[in-house]
């Protein structure tokens, strides 16, 4: 593994009525980018962020924006998150009829595309779409609602997707992300696994000792584990 350790927080516990203060507030607690959890009340349950709310946030920080695309239509909606100020849109492989395609579209608009993978889906399934993303993301919880407890089992495939990477001779151009119970008690297991890339929401506003202090928590936990 190449690539530094970064940490990125969903804003999903948040509060949704500063979302500008919210980003600007993890900003200067050391986050290193934004993931914004689209949900679109059918591939999961809940409703969550259109592109108008994120583009409302993006003169807040100068930190990138990529955007979970949890929903059923993702080529439609692509081009609407790109322009809100997204850098980087990552897709679900199981809502993908032709993901090879999908995630060329969305290069094709000037954002970096990513693959997720919900827990019952292989590794195998982005084994011939490489060398089209820079991160493949490995879901410890099923996707839909925050506060969800890790699935500890899930670091198998991580390992997988780190190997897979590896192999292609892509470590230091493709993330290995991890979304789902991640906090001080199982970020460890995720790094060691191969993830370079840690999702935190929960963990991160729960800490009572302040944003600042969860960030660099999980950032020195991730990084030893991986020494």
């Amino acid at each position: 593994m190449t690539l530094p350790v970064l940490i990125a927080p969903s804003v999903l516990p948040a509060d949704f009525s500063k979302l500008g203060d919210e980003v600007k507030a993890l900003e200067e607690a050391g986050v290193d980018l934004i993931q914004w959890d689209v949900m679109d009340g059918q591939f999961v349950p809940n409703l969550t962020f259109g592109p108008d709310v994120i583009a409302s946030a993006r003169t807040h920080t100068s930190l990138p924006f990529e955007a979970h695309l949890m929903v059923l239509t993702p080529d439609v909606m692509a081009k609407k998150y790109v322009e809100a100020g997204c850098s980087r849109l990552i897709v679900h492989a199981e809502a993908c009829t032709h993901l090879h395609r999908t995630l060329e579209n969305i290069r094709s608009m000037g954002a970096t595309a990513g693959v997720a993978l919900n827990p019952h889906t292989p590794a195998s399934e982005v084994a011939h779409v490489l060398d089209l993303v820079d991160l493949v993301l490995v879901m410890t919880v099923n996707p839909g609602f925050g506060g969800q407890s890790y699935i500890s089992t899930m670091e198998s495939k991580i390992r997988q997707v780190r190997a897979m990477v590896d192999a292609a001779g892509l470590a230091d151009s493709v993330h290995v992300e991890v979304d789902g119970g991640i906090g001080p008690a199982t970020v460890s297991g995720a790094a060691s696994a191969g993830a370079n890339l840690l999702i935190a929401g929960s963990a991160l506003y729960r800490d009572p000792k302040g944003l600042r202090h969860a960030v660099d928590d999980l950032r020195a936990k991730a990084t030893a584990a991986r020494s």
